[in-house]
């Protein structure tokens, strides 16, 4: 069997391992193994080979994750409209506790908020920014 088909083979069955577990760098990774396969392609000895699957492997995984830490401020799932329907409605808090939670009412059973970041604790009403387990995150209108 030639070098190339290995390779070829290999980056198949991490293609398919990152199908079954989701796991992005996987697919980095078989992308340094395609390049082993282009080299062997290109007459490249085995340490040839070995050595621009290991550097295309790992420049990729390393520009995967740079551009993962850059989306960090993405939204998160939980306060997506199209996720939860509660996104976005207002509701009407009477009396903020100490600890900047409060208990209202909303739609039809008690539940508890808490604020953004950065807001103030005063009556009124606010908008739901997020659900966090059995909470409700909200912002000043």
């Amino acid at each position: 069997m030639a070098d190339s088909t290995v390779w070829w083979l290999l980056a198949a069955a991490l293609v398919a391992l990152e199908l079954f577990t989701g796991t992005f760098y996987l697919l980095m990774l078989a992308t340094g193994l395609a390049a082993g396969a282009l080299a062997a392609h290109l007459g490249l000895g085995v340490t040839g080979q070995l050595v621009t699957a290991a550097l295309v492997g790992a420049a990729a995984v390393v520009a995967g994750h740079q551009l993962r830490r850059r989306h960090k401020g993405d939204p998160s799932v939980r306060s997506l409209r199209s996720v939860n329907l509660d996104i976005g409605e207002v509701l009407h808090v009477e009396q903020w506790n100490d600890d900047g939670t409060a208990s209202v009412r909303y739609r039809g059973a008690q539940w508890a908020v808490f604020l953004s970041p950065g807001q103030d604790a005063a009556p009124g009403h606010y908008r739901i920014a997020e659900l966090v387990g059995n909470r409700l995150r909200v912002e000043k209108t």
